[in-house]
């Protein structure tokens, strides 16, 4: 199944679901063959290191340093990789009522990762999102 690039649809479908528990973005260096046990809920190579995305408590466990806690908002509609707008629509939303986000797309969904003690406040703000 292809996902869905009209803007106006996605929009109207997705439903923005908040995941359970609090998340971080970790770096460790590219070649510590040990992050894979680690479990992140996704990853990026950089070329100052490899940037993890993990469960807090795992980190914490881990001795790992971290940014800001964040919280998970999934968009559960079936965005297209190649779909225009989307991001720019939430990114917009977002910033009308102060919430910073990182986006991460993937395959069948976009997850948006905002300050945890804003989540409440960003599924609000994303039921705003219009076309940009």
């Amino acid at each position: 199944m292809s996902g869905i690039t009209d803007l106006g649809v996605l929009l109207r479908e997705m439903r923005p679901g908040l995941r359970p528990g609090e998340y971080v973005y970790c770096s460790v260096p590219v070649n510590d063959a040990g992050w894979l046990s680690l479990q992140p809920l996704g990853f990026f190579r950089e070329d100052e290191g490899l940037t993890l995305i993990l469960a807090k408590e795992t980190a914490d466990k881990a001795g790992l340093t971290y940014g800001p806690v964040m919280r998970c908002i999934t968009l559960t509609v079936h965005s297209a990789l190649e779909a225009v707008g989307l991001t720019a629509a939430v990114a917009v939303a977002l910033t009308r009522h102060g919430i910073s986000a990182n986006v991460v797309a993937a395959y069948h969904h976009d997850h948006i990762f905002v300050p945890a003690q804003d989540a409440e406040r960003a599924l609000a703000a994303l039921a705003e999102a219009t076309p940009v």
